[in-house]
């Protein structure tokens, strides 16, 4: 199966990754991670990564490399990165089962970390099935 993937990527996220990289000179790809801040707690981050640091996560798809830094990884695990337009705004956009509740701006979001044992045991229950 391969190394676990902290978080997947559609995509249309994976396109407009490849096209923020291709607009700029060095750049790999982008990093994903979580800053405090907002009315709920916490904001989704997102920047340009020239120099990959070795310590984060990497999520590759069709040329699409996306980095999660790693003090981000358990607030991030199993979430779907998507990207949308609509007539307010367009970016990136975070389906996480981490997320407990968000502001209504939707700018800013309530994040616990992963429970990893609870993952575990559904990926065994899942591989024992």
């Amino acid at each position: 199966m391969g190394r676990f993937q902290v978080m997947t990527m559609t995509d249309v996220a994976a396109r407009r990754v490849r096209e923020i990289i291709d607009g700029r000179d060095g750049a790999r790809g982008v990093r994903v991670g979580v800053k405090k801040g907002g009315c709920a707690g916490m904001e989704y981050t997102i920047d340009l990564v020239t120099d990959p640091d070795p310590r984060d996560d990497h999520i590759e798809r069709d040329g699409a490399h996306v980095y999660v830094a790693p003090e981000a990884s358990l607030f991030l695990l199993g979430t779907e990165m998507g990207f949308e337009t609509t007539t307010l705004r367009s970016g990136f956009t975070f389906t996480n089962p981490n997320q407990s509740s968000a502001c209504g701006c939707g700018e800013s979001v309530e994040l616990k970390p992963a429970d990893l044992k609870a993952l575990a045991e559904a990926r065994a229950a899942a591989d024992a099935a």
